[in-house]
């Protein structure tokens, strides 16, 4: 039976992880390893300077999961290479309450936590909503995940390569279906807020703006999910250029 490591970057305690758990109950031994607290945003990021604990966490007395005192990276990391007799046969991130798209996916701890997986040789699936409403209805984005692990455990996915799941916040039957997609070209309308703490000191706070989408093509991700499906986008973590190799060859370096 295979292995399947669950994470997320919004802690262990977040219902889009035990939404995610749910989903995926009877297609394999089910690991639960993810942050203790949110790590969202945290991108890539790995625990150098400080110690890693893992804590056991029960529901209903039984356990659930191990919560970790780092990253989603870590959280990954520590399980492949400490925490789980072996290797797993497949690692899914998520359930994020926000789409991962465009260039979102950089700062994303959702996708990094997949993409760490990848990068173990491991077939990885990052998936999220496509909105940061505050009462999410998991189930269809369950359904897609579901499909998703069964083709991945049958067919495995090329060395390198994770997928990204972005599902529509809308009622199942209101979902198109799955829209094979790229990256969106767009950027947030960055606003860092300045106020004063009660001792009169400045601080700053980022403030979530709407993000401007250059790129309107119906196959980017970001322009699927507004159009009501499903945005699935394979997703590398090799950032080199190769178009612009033979330019730079020419170059007097």
């Amino acid at each position: 039976m295979p292995t399947i490591l669950i994470t997320n970057d919004d802690g262990i305690h977040a219902p889009g992880l035990a939404a995610l758990k749910e989903a995926l109950e009877g297609l394999g031994t089910l690991r639960v390893i993810a942050p203790d607290t949110e790590r969202s945003a945290a991108g890539h990021a790995i625990t150098m300077m400080h110690i890693l604990r893992v804590l056991d966490i029960y529901r209903n007395g039984d356990l659930y999961g191990q919560a970790v005192t780092g990253t989603p990276a870590d959280c990954v990391k520590l399980a492949i290479s400490n925490i789980l007799p072996k290797s797993p046969d497949l690692v899914v991130s998520g359930i994020n309450p926000g789409p991962n798209t465009g260039t979102n996916v950089l700062y994303s701890g959702t996708v990094s936590a997949a993409m760490e997986g990848t990068i173990y040789g491991i077939p990885s699936l990052a998936v999220s909503m496509g909105s940061l409403q505050s009462k999410q209805d998991y189930q269809p984005a369950g359904k897609y995940v579901r499909k998703l692990a069964e083709q991945m455990l049958a067919k495995g996915l090329p060395k390198g390569v994770m997928l990204n799941l972005n599902v529509p916040s809308l009622p199942q039957d209101q979902i198109k279906g799955i829209r094979l997609t790229h990256q969106a070209n767009y950027h947030y309308n960055d606003k860092y807020e300045k106020r004063l703490d009660p001792r009169g000191r400045e601080y700053y706070w980022l403030s979530l703006e709407d993000a401007e989408v250059i790129d309107s093509s119906s196959d980017a991700d970001a322009v699927a999910i507004a159009e009501g499906y499903a945005s699935l986008t394979p997703l590398q973590f090799n950032l080199t250029s190769q178009e612009f190799m033979n330019d730079l060859r020419k170059w007097e370096l």
